[in-house]
Order: structure tokens, then sequence, then C-alpha cells
């Protein structure tokens, strides 16, 4: 991208994005992830719309930059019902709520409603099915950040979310069982349709998204180690 238009603005972008990330990996709270999360949005969405002056990437920002918004308003909504429910969005006091002796701080139905919420952010961030379409579609941006962003880091941060919620869908049968069904089944799809790319970037995006579709699955079935290794 040396001496090409918009040199500036790409590297303006990749700190956006990273300060997102920063955001969203070392926060201790939904609210501050929820900030992070809209960071990282955002600044994807403008980089897949990079070259402007061609109608493809721009018809793949807005639709990146619209099926990222299934995912805020679930993540939002998770957040508001967290502080409703315990006066606190912090990660520990979530943890504790959905710990033995915490029980009685969430009811069943609030904790699988805040649980499916948190899978429903995820699924759409790390492209899990049926919000894989958005993936493809983002290689349209400049190969940098397409490889560092959707191929590494973006595609995990749904997966990470996760892992930090986990004892909440521990929890809840439904939300464990939804988590490994979502992540297998994701990993079944683009396994498959990774075999049937004709251009590299997609064929690895879509290997990627089969490793990410067993880290969401392990974590489903209680794995956190294994899905953090």
């Amino acid at each position: 991208l040396h001496r090409e238009p918009g040199y500036p603005r790409f590297f303006l972008l990749l700190s956006v994005f990273v300060v997102g990330l920063l955001l969203v990996v070392l926060a201790g709270d939904l609210t501050l992830i929820f900030i992070g999360w809209e960071l990282i949005g955002l600044s994807s969405a403008l980089l897949v719309a990079f070259f402007f002056d061609r109608p493809q990437p721009v018809r793949n920002g807005i639709r990146v930059f619209a099926v990222y918004r299934v995912g805020d308003v679930a993540l939002l909504g998770a957040a508001v019902l967290v502080h409703h429910q315990l006066g606190d969005t912090s990660l520990a006091a979530l943890a504790a709520a959905s710990g033995p002796d915490g029980l009685g701080q969430l009811t069943y139905a609030n904790a699988a409603t805040i649980g499916l919420l948190l899978l429903l952010a995820a699924m759409v961030k790390s492209a899990q099915v049926p919000f894989s379409g958005w993936l493809p579609r983002a290689m349209e941006g400049p190969t940098p950040s397409s490889a560092i962003f959707y191929g590494a880091l973006s595609v995990h941060a749904g997966a990470y979310l996760l892992l930090r919620c986990s004892p909440l869908l521990l929890a809840t049968p439904v939300g464990a069982v939804a988590t490994t069904t979502v992540g297998l089944a994701t990993a079944l799809v683009a396994t498959w349709v990774a075999r049937a790319q004709t251009d590299i970037k997609s064929a690895l995006a879509f290997a990627t998204l089969t490793q990410v579709g067993l880290i969401v699955a392990e974590i489903g079935l209680g794995l956190r180690t294994l899905a953090l290794v």
C-alpha cells in the first residue's frame, strides 16, 4: 500500500481495530467489551469498503456492517439484561452468579436468555452458521487487513467472548448444547466450502472458520483449556 491513495487511512483504521481488539481482550465488564466490539465492527466494515472507487467493495462493506449490527444488538441486549438482574456488568459478577452459590441471583430463564444472546453475538462476529456469508465478502479489502483481521483476529473475537462468559453457558444446558451444535455445524459446512473455493484467500478464510467452529464446539463441551490453547 506504500504511496497508494488511502495509505494513511489504512493505518488509521488499523489502529482503531487494534484499540477495539485490546478492549475486548482486556476489559473486565460487558460495557467495555461492547465499546471494543463496536470499534472492531466499524473499522472492519470500513476496511472491507477500503477501495470505494469500485462498487463491489462498497456493497460488501455495507453487507458486513449490516450483519454486524445483529451481533451488536445481541451483545447490547445481554449487557442490559445482566445489569438489570445483577446491577453490575462485570464478568466476575456474571461468573459468580453462574456458579453453584449464585444460582439464586439469576433465574434459569434469565441465565439462558443472556447465554443465548452472547452466543448470537459471537456467532455473528466469528462468522458461524448461518452468518458465514460475510466472511468471503470481507476478502474485498486490502490483503494485509483481510489476512490479519478476518483470517486471524476478528473471527476469533466471538470465540474469545464465549470463552470469557463460558461459566454462564455451562450453567444452562440449552446454552451449552446450542454452542456445541453451532460450532460443529460451522466446522462441517466450512470444511465443505473451503474445498470448493477457487482463490486461496477464501479457501484459507474458510479453513480458519473450520478451526473456529471446533473452538466454539469445545467451549460448549466445557473444554475451556483446550479451546484456549
